[in-house]
């Protein structure tokens, strides 16, 4: 890598250095000391240098699309124009469709919105990674409306205190036999 780079200043950063090494790594790339800096998704979050200006995803067809926004809004935190490189040699029409998309917006809603539809949220209460959760009564995709009222109805209840009134005491104790099925039973206070 340093051999392309002969006359840049280049500097490494990766989760398995030492909490005191990559602090130095980042404090000379945001002092201007280091020119290009070589990282791993450690620099996702909590990364701010203002006048880095450009990135290159080597492997973009890895990430989700929400993990692809997060390391774009790494760079274009100053007035300077930015631009986010995606690196990929998949043939796969979907993932091509899926990187274009993202390549099309920088509206993290639009951007979340798609993921969620082509990776599904996953399983809240068990050890699924993506996919639609196997949900009873609604079907995610296409009784959004239906899940958002259910929801605001929710956080009404929370928030209003009327959660802890004799009316929803079966809510409260089919809610903490799900956590308790997930093994946060002790976590939750409803």
């Amino acid at each position: 890598m340093k051999e392309s780079f002969t006359k840049a200043r280049v500097k490494v950063l990766h989760g398995k250095l030492k909490a005191a090494q990559k602090e130095d790594v980042m404090r000379e790339f945001s002092k201007g000391k280091t020119d290009l800096l070589v990282a791993t998704t450690v620099v996702e979050v909590g990364v701010d240098v203002p006048n880095a200006v450009i990135m290159l995803i080597e492997n973009a067809e890895r990430y989700g699309l929400s993990q692809l926004h997060q390391l774009r809004g790494r760079i274009g935190r100053d007035e300077h124009k930015s631009t986010c490189i995606l690196l990929s040699d998949t043939e796969n029409p979907d993932t091509i469709k899926r990187l274009k998309m993202f390549a099309s917006t920088s509206d993290g809603f639009k951007i979340a919105d798609a993921d969620l539809k082509l990776r599904g949220p996953g399983d809240f209460f068990g050890h699924r990674q993506h996919g639609l959760p196997q949900l009873k009564i609604a079907d995610m995709m296409s009784n959004m409306d239906v899940l958002l009222d259910a929801q605001s109805c929710a956080k009404k209840i929370t928030e209003d205190g009327s959660v802890e009134s004799d009316e929803f005491r079966g809510l409260r104790a089919e809610t903490r036999l799900l956590f308790a099925k997930a093994g946060s039973a002790d976590t939750v206070v409803i």
